[in-house]
């Protein structure tokens, strides 16, 4: 694993493990809540606030992603979908939905994408879906092999 984006502060923090273990991602997902929040924002003008509905019309599109840095440090983006195909039978939990690695910064557009963004799709009568998204403070350059996604 590697490490979360720690700049701690108990009052953030607090709030989102609360949002995180209400709407069940601590622990399918996660096995610690994030310790600061990333801001997720798309063209639509939508934004994600911690378990907000969003349809798929509005986050068809790659968003914009911003959290704290440290400088010179490189992240790694991650949307994912625990609820594949549905909540109640996720048999393919963890649909990656984007992946970009070696991010300068919060500059996603200088990263490596791994995996293409794909907005939510899920199938008809399968319910709401989670999407999370994660941000992690890269040790090094991500070395990888496998083939990128597209």
């Amino acid at each position: 694993r590697l490490p979360r984006v720690n700049y701690f502060s108990p009052g953030i923090y607090m709030a989102v493990e609360q949002k995180f273990r209400e709407h069940g991602c601590l622990p399918d997902v996660v096995d610690v809540a994030p310790t600061d929040l990333a801001e997720v924002s798309y063209d639509s003008g939508v934004k994600c606030e911690l378990g907000n509905v969003l349809t798929p019309t509005q986050v068809q599109n790659q968003p914009t992603v911003t959290w704290s840095t440290e400088p010179g440090a490189k992240y790694t983006v991650a949307m994912t979908d625990p609820d594949a195909p549905s909540r109640q039978n996720p048999i393919r939990r963890e649909i990656k939905h984007w992946l970009v690695v070696d991010i300068p910064g919060c500059d996603v557009g200088k990263g490596t994408v791994l995996a293409p963004y794909r907005g939510s799709g899920p199938p008809q009568g399968t319910g709401l879906h989670r999407y999370i998204f994660l941000v992690y403070k890269q040790p090094s350059d991500v070395k990888f092999d496998e083939a990128v996604l597209g």
